[in-house]
């Protein structure tokens, strides 16, 4: 039996929604209702949403009319329990067919493994449309990913902004419902300014024509870019040049406006005299204009901006942008020209009196301990390492500058312009800008030598500064961007194909950390002594960062975990163009061998992969699984703890400490442990030679070579015998083992 179906449309109607979140809300809002329908079986067809400043919309084909038929079956009492000896129903059998709305003799008894039940089985009606929708769309709007929301009026409403209007009709007939303190509607209202009077919807087929015809609102958020951003180029283009347009910038505008008119405007030629990067920081940034360039790049005196009105005098509407832009560039032009009558080097001593975080001290510790990472990174890289010092001493100088403080986006960029009018190297220069990349996904990676040193030992110091206060991340909260710093970490030593040793840096930026807190710790515990003194008993709030754990390892686990999205992504991405990639499994197998460098890891990994093409690799696999839970469980039994990534995933270096490593050769009596023990011998030197070459395959294919002994030793040998001097000899035995393999990684973890 067919349903009949229809086309369903709710729209929110607000005050000016924040335009960054704008296309966000409209595709979660219409993913829910999405989502809603599917769940209460209410048959569809495909969906559009729409978004502008002041509404959410979606639009959903062919919702049918009345939800399918449903089926109804609840478990109740054992049939033990819900008949007495003379058959007769029990209490519980009563209150179970009670609660079904029906007699004990309309139950079934249906037989299961743990015995035979009582069940209720029935069928009813579905609900229609008109009971569903209104409560699909609730909890799609109780769903939005709104931060903070906000409350108007006297009722008890909340939202991300007001609500002044909700339409949610299917075919031409109104649902009836009451969301957000308003009552649903067929109309809708055009622009605020063009068409403020309410407009009908007759059906939600014509809703985006009529806001577009008669209510001057271009509801699609995507059509209304596309045009802005044809628009804004025809302008640019009428002027000689070619506007500058970023996917942020359009986005934003694009939320900004319901009907945009693009419009040029103009500015004084002398303020070219600034930074391309503040010209266009001040314009897009702070205006959300459109910078222009001509043929060669070059910025000219005019800009684009997309006006929310056809004005009847567009010139008034020029001007008054031209004049609003006007000061802006005014005050850069002061702040431009006051900056550069000091040299940045000689703001650094200023940076002591600024606060980084209250626990850490100032800009200037943090400026002293990037210099000596900085310094320390080139050297291993064999970058000079003058240069990249010099780079970490100004970095932070332009923080102190007018021009950050009054663009804060630029900072590092006007540090680079600084320093070259300061007469510093271009590298120098370069590197201050370069070490705040990446700062976002996707951008570019620093160049210069000196800009990659400081950019991983700033990096590398926001980890140990933030880890070392105990303020990692939590769920998706990140404020001080360790996931970001992470991230530019990692892209910069895998792109750049750096040769570093991870681990040992880490370990050298937690040191300064810590040396700088316990200095802190000393100097806050001196003022309270002097406090003490002079009878003033305030207690310091500073904590005393000399206990802190150790972190070390927790930082190398946080990029790791980084390390892994990154890999996963790539696997991703291999696997829908059909080729082989590593999985999760031979990702832990090869970090639970703590590999120092990223581009060691990578090469394990690589090695990882074709190993296990061989024949012999499964076999192998299953034989370390073994090995490894032997040896847990005799550590166990001997009462120690397990160490590294998780009991639970494989053997460690220090699951069994206590077991001796030494073989008594003389103590081998079965001829298969023999002669495991005498193919081991023979590949130790060649494997461990392999190893320190990084030539992993070579070194995983000689120990393909040990899958017979280890089959016969697992087949002839009693490990766990109860002789105490043989088990701890075949223990022994097998600590080698599993050492051979775990130089390259834990095969342990591997499927098998």
């Amino acid at each position: 039996m067919s349903v009949e179906r229809r086309d369903f449309l709710v729209e929110v109607g607000t005050e000016e929604l924040p335009p960054t979140a704008l296309h966000g809300l409209e595709l979660a809002f219409a993913a829910s209702v999405c989502d809603g329908l599917d769940k209460v079986g209410l048959l569809r067809g495909t969906a559009a949403s729409f978004s502008t400043p002041r509404r959410l919309a979606v639009l959903v084909k062919r919702v049918a009319l009345q939800q399918p038929e449903q089926s109804i079956r609840r478990r109740g009492p054992p049939a033990s329990a819900a008949f007495d000896g003379s058959g007769q129903p029990t209490r519980a059998a009563l209150a179970f067919a009670e609660s079904c709305g029906v007699p004990v003799t309309a139950l079934e008894r249906r037989e299961e493994a743990k015995g035979t039940f009582l069940y209720f089985v029935a069928t009813k009606p579905g609900a229609p449309s008109t009971q569903l929708l209104p409560e699909i769309v609730r909890n799609a709007l109780d769903a939005l990913p709104i931060p903070r929301r906000m409350r108007w009026g006297s009722g008890d409403a909340e939202f991300v902004r007001p609500v002044h209007w909700l339409l949610m009709i299917q075919g031409p007939d109104v649902i009836p419902a009451s969301l957000l303190d308003v009552v649903a509607g067929n109309v809708t209202r055009g622009h605020r300014f063009h068409a403020p009077r309410a407009l009908r919807v007759a059906s939600p087929a014509s809703y985006e024509r009529v806001l577009r015809e008669r209510g001057r609102v271009v509801a699609d958020f995507a059509k209304r870019r596309d045009f802005i951003q044809q628009s804004v180029a025809a302008a640019a283009a009428s002027l000689g040049g070619r506007a500058l347009l970023t996917e942020r910038l359009l986005d934003e505008v694009t939320a900004l406006v319901e009907w945009p008119v693009a419009l040029s405007g103009s500015f004084e030629e002398r303020f070219l005299q600034l930074p391309r990067e503040v010209l266009i920081s001040t314009l897009q940034d702070h205006q959300r204009y459109f910078a222009v360039e001509d043929p060669q790049g070059r910025l000219l005196p005019s800009f684009i901006t997309v006006s929310n009105i056809e004005s009847r005098d567009p010139e008034k509407v020029r001007e008054g942008n031209e004049r609003v832009v006007r000061p802006r560039l005014t005050d850069a032009a002061f702040f431009w020209q006051q900056d550069r009558m000091r040299s940045l080097a000689s703001r650094s001593g200023a940076l002591d009196t600024m606060t980084y975080q209250a626990r850490l001290g100032s800009l200037g510790d943090r400026a002293r301990r990037v210099r000596a990472l900085a310094g320390e990174i080139a050297a291993a890289l064999h970058f000079e390492r003058s240069t990249a010092e010099r780079a970490a001493e100004l970095c932070k100088c332009d923080l102190l500058t007018a021009m950050v403080g009054e663009f804060p986006e630029l900072q590092g960029i006007m540090g680079e312009h600084y320093a070259l009018a300061d007469g510093e190297s271009a590298e120098v220069a370069a590197a201050i800008r370069e070490h705040y990349l990446p700062r976002s996904s996707g951008e570019d990676l620093p160049r210069t030598r000196a800009g990659i040193a400081l950019a991983i030992a700033d990096k590398l110091d926001t980890l140990a500064s933030i880890f070392a206060i105990d303020a990692k991340p939590s769920g998706t909260k990140d404020p001080f961007g360790l996931r970001r710093a992470a991230i530019g970490l990692l892209r910069i030593l895998i792109e750049q194909r750096l040769e570093l040793d991870l681990r040992a840096f880490i370990a050298r930026a937690v040191q300064l950390v810590r040396s700088d807190l316990e200095r802190h710790r000393l100097a806050a515990a001196d003022t309270r002594a002097a406090h003490a003194k002079t009878g003033d008993t305030t207690r310091s709030s500073t904590k005393s960062a000399a206990a802190a754990q150790p972190i070390d390892e927790q930082i190398y686990e946080f990029i790791m975990e980084r390390l892994r999205a990154h890999y996963l992504e790539r696997a991703t991405v291999a696997a829908h163009a059909g080729s082989a990639s590593p999985t999760t499994e031979m990702f832990d197998a090869v970090l639970a061998s703590r590999p120092t460098s990223l581009l060691d890891f990578d090469a394990r990994l690589r090695a990882l992969s074709g190993f296990l093409e061989l024949p012999e690799a499964t076999a192998l696999a299953a034989a370390n699984k073994r090995t490894a839970n032997i040896l847990r469980r005799a550590a166990a039994a001997a009462g120690e703890q397990t160490s590294g990534l998780g009991a639970d995933a494989g053997a460690d270096a220090g699951m069994d400490a206590k077991v001796d490593l030494e073989v008594d050769v003389e103590g081998l009596r079965e001829p298969a442990e023999v002669r495991l023990f005498d193919a081991m011998r023979a590949l130790h030197e060649p494997v461990a030679r392999a190893i320190a070459q990084r030539e992993y395959s070579n070194a995983l294919g000689r120990l393909a070579q040990l899958g017979p002994p280890i089959d016969a030793f697992f087949d002839q040998v009693m490990v766990m015998d109860e002789d105490p001097k043989l088990r701890a000899n075949r223990l022994a035995l097998l600590r080698q083992l599993h050492g051979l393999f775990m130089g390259i990684a834990d095969l342990s973890r591997l499927p098998g």
